[in-house]
């Protein structure tokens, strides 16, 4: 008792209550906002035979939507991932990571058996003019030894155009470990080894086989791609700067930017033959599959006016004041950013989507009118399932604190 009561009142340790909690990082909205955006467009093209194609970025330059999509998920599994590595070592991080690679693989093949039996269903109704099984050329999986295509498929040696952005994007996901190993050397290192990955694709070397009984490759390389993924991992991580914000670099983007839409707008290349000459001769560089040069640089100048243009921290895409057009503005980001906050069950869900709105437009006709109702209703939709997802991931069974 003496020994206890011998010691000053301030020499007592603080309770534990007193401790001040870590502050929680917000999450930059701007992620969200365009990664939303890109979710939307991707449902839009992969409607079959839909018109509104016609004017997404892919029509207006070297790349598209994809880019958006997975530039957006190498930062925001900068986010939720990398952390992990920091605070935790690298074992646990690459657990995390193995965890969420488990989550896509899964995802995909899923994914594939859903369209699959969707599209066999409606073959089977005889309602239809079109073969829907053959739309996706998966005969092969159907007729032609389905034994071996489901062990093809198990195993990601048969990967069918349609089903291949998850494979591409678990592959990737596979490749963080490796990076933020190098990073620790110094992060110099790690953004070095994926340049020099994606300089060995562009020969070809590092092609994946998408099916057993043909030289198919995926049809997005992994290793190609892993560029534009780490590119954003790395501007997270604090890997790479910030680019500066000035007015003459911004006109010199939209300027190259505006450049670009001869290039890639199909009505007016086919009109000119030395374009055509000109993208035949230098297809590497806006291949698809491998993800060519001018893909990555038409991306990175989009990205940087995007990202001049929503302001800092997000503050020119946010809503503002109290009328009608803010409210209605403020409806439509909510909806936008939780598109983007829960991106994997969207794009599950508007792959399977995409196929029933164009049977739909075989039903009712391709119009403007029914164009308009079809792609407005599978907007609808996968946001009605990003708010859905969000509702469950919130646990609504669990009593209140």
């Amino acid at each position: 008792m003496s020994a206890l009561s011998s010691n000053p009142p301030q020499a007592r340790p603080a309770p534990a209550a007193a401790t001040p909690a870590p502050t929680a990082r917000v999450r930059d909205i701007r992620l969200d906002f365009y990664r939303g955006i890109a979710m939307y467009i991707i449902l839009m093209a992969h409607i079959p035979y839909n018109t509104f194609t016609n004017w997404i970025p892919a029509r207006f330059g070297f790349s598209d939507a994809t880019e958006i999509f997975v530039f957006c998920s190498g930062m925001a599994s900068a986010i939720a991932f990398g952390r992990v590595f920091v605070d935790r070592g690298w074992g646990m991080g690459a657990l995390r990571i193995s965890y969420r690679v488990w989550q896509v693989y899964w995802a995909h093949i899923g994914l594939f058996f859903a369209v699959a039996m969707t599209l066999a269903a409606l073959d089977a109704t005889g309602l239809f003019e079109r073969d829907y099984i053959g739309d996706l050329n998966l005969y092969p999986f159907f007729v032609d030894n389905t034994q071996q295509q489901l062990i093809g498929l198990m195993t990601l040696r048969y990967v069918p155009n349609y089903f291949d952005i998850l494979p591409m994007y678990l592959v990737i996901l596979a490749m963080i470990p490796l990076m933020m190993g190098l990073a620790r050397i110094h992060p110099y290192l790690a953004l070095g080894a994926s340049a020099a990955i994606w300089l060995v694709t562009q020969t070809g070397a590092l092609s994946l086989p998408a099916e057993p009984w043909t030289d198919r490759e995926w049809f997005f390389n992994p290793f190609g791609w892993q560029l534009i993924f780490f590119t954003g991992f790395a501007f997270i991580r604090g890997w790479l700067p910030a680019p500066p914000v000035r007015k003459d670099l911004v006109l010199l983007a939209v300027l190259l930017l505006l450049v670009t839409i001869p290039f890639a707008r199909w009505q007016i290349f086919i009109h000119v033959d030395w374009i055509k000459d000109w993208r035949a001769d230098h297809r590497v560089l806006i291949a698809k599959t491998d993800f060519g040069l001018l893909r990555y640089v038409h991306f990175l100048l989009l990205g940087y006016v995007f990202w001049v243009l929503a302001g800092p921290g997000g503050s020119h895409i946010r809503a503002h004041g109290e009328g009608l057009v803010s409210r209605v503005w403020g409806f439509v980001m909510k909806c936008i950013l939780k598109v983007g906050q829960q991106s994997l069950a969207v794009f599950i869900t508007s792959m399977w989507l995409a196929r029933m709105l164009g049977a739909w437009l075989d039903v009712i006709g391709r119009t403007t009118p029914s164009f308009w109702l079809v792609n407005l209703t599978g907007m609808a939709l996968i946001t009605l399932t990003a708010f859905g997802v969000a509702w469950i991931k919130g646990h609504p069974w669990r009593k209140p604190a």
